[in-house]
């Protein structure tokens, strides 16, 4: 039987789970994963206008930090009266697989969680990469 010769070991972990994440170098803290993307890729940044969101050059040096090019940048169009399938027709019409769209709020993604959560659904469905680089808003 396959595994009969294996021997167990018990081993001993540390209580505190920053001691263990020291033991496994894999587990330290590095920016590098985040920056990740795929070779070849796209770097598709997304600024919005809108009252609840940053202001455009706050949207812009995230971009920018994070590494989006802003040379050809152009200043967002203001909301319209369309509806989510046209606006992700027009904003994301353009990406491929493999893309990476970054944005420096998640309510870029959308007017509410319902449309984020869509957004975000269809950009996987095509094989495009969601960056968000602020989490702190609700």
């Amino acid at each position: 039987m396959p595994g009969e010769d294996a021997e167990t070991h018990t081993v001993t972990l540390p209580a505190d789970a920053d001691a263990l994440a020291a033991t496994f170098p894999a587990l330290q803290p590095s920016a590098e994963w985040w920056a990740a993307r795929p070779a070849d890729s796209r770097l598709v940044g997304l600024v919005v206008v809108r009252d609840d969101m940053p202001s455009v050059a706050a949207q812009r040096e995230a971009l920018a930090q994070f590494g989006v090019p802003i040379d050809g940048f152009r200043h967002p169009a203001p909301e319209t009266g369309e509806g989510w399938i046209e606006r992700l027709t027009r904003l994301f019409g353009r990406l491929g697989s493999g893309d990476v769209v970054v944005v420096a709020d998640k309510h870029a993604l959308g007017r509410g969680v319902d449309e984020e959560i869509r957004t975000v659904a269809e950009l996987r469905r095509r094989g495009v990469i969601v960056k968000v680089l602020g989490h702190d808003r609700a």
